[in-house]
């Protein structure tokens, strides 16, 4: 490349290393008709959640039964479209679904090398639905606003920061922050504060009703009946001497 050419490469484009949101769908089975029944299913009440936002396809969790032959990548894509996404990569795949992957115009995504620290959960009945994650990292000290409520299935970590999420936080669903967590209605699923081991981060609802709470890997779940003074009502979580301490919000 002559002087000139390299001057005009300079001008008008640069490759740079960019940190994006994305939502990983983590298969549970690779049967597809099965895998849109639960989509539809787990989708019904919130058409336009996702709003074109990009995908990754994520097969770590796939029965090792159901890993050959690969999926239909195509169809797969076809089907997560139809809920607004764009599949644009595939991760945890073996040498045969990669290539599979690859004739689809997929990409091929290297799997986190270090996932955020999470307590362990309590013995749940095996299903074929999938997980859909939603990881947006945000500046240190910044918050993450949801404001759509959050289904059975769905999984909302902001990291680097804070989240507020201001609609129900369903059964099932997971609010995850490495900073505190505000949710300004009932909270009914996961949630999980300082999940990088910030002892400082709180939990804060104005309806406590949790699946599971948990900070910095300090965990409760709902086998352990909520204090009468906090259960359904407006109350705070926090670490006190290594301990879970839940205490009510005055009006």
């Amino acid at each position: 490349m002559t002087d000139a050419s390299a001057a005009r490469s300079r001008a008008v484009f640069e490759f740079k290393s960019a940190t994006l949101p994305l939502i990983a769908v983590i298969l549970k089975t690779a049967d597809l008709a099965v895998l849109t029944t639960a989509l539809d299913a787990q989708l019904a009440d919130s058409p336009d959640f996702f709003e074109q936002e990009p995908v990754v396809i994520d097969l770590s969790q796939l029965p090792e039964d159901e890993a050959q032959p690969p999926l239909d990548f195509a169809a797969l894509r076809r089907i997560l479209a139809r809920h607004q996404t764009q599949p644009v990569a595939v991760r945890g795949a073996t040498e045969a679904q990669a290539l599979a992957a690859r004739a689809a115009g997929l990409a091929i995504a290297a799997m986190p090398v270090a996932p955020p620290a999470r307590p362990p959960a309590p013995a749940e009945a095996p299903s074929p639905a999938p997980q859909i994650v939603r990881e947006v990292p945000v500046p240190q000290g910044g918050t993450l606003l949801i404001d759509r409520p959050l289904r059975s299935g769905q999984q909302v970590y902001a990291r680097g920061g804070d989240v507020i999420v201001t609609e129900v936080v369903n059964f099932g669903a997971e609010v995850i922050a490495d900073g505190h967590i505000h949710v300004y209605a009932p909270l009914r699923g996961k949630a999980i504060a300082g999940a990088r081991g910030n002892t400082e981060a709180r939990i804060f609802t104005t309806c406590l009703e949790a699946q599971l709470v948990a900070i910095a890997g300090i965990y409760r779940t709902s086998e352990v009946a909520l204090p009468a003074a906090v259960a359904g009502k407006s109350a705070q979580i926090r670490l006190a001497d290594d301990k879970l301490l839940m205490e009510p919000i005055a009006s």
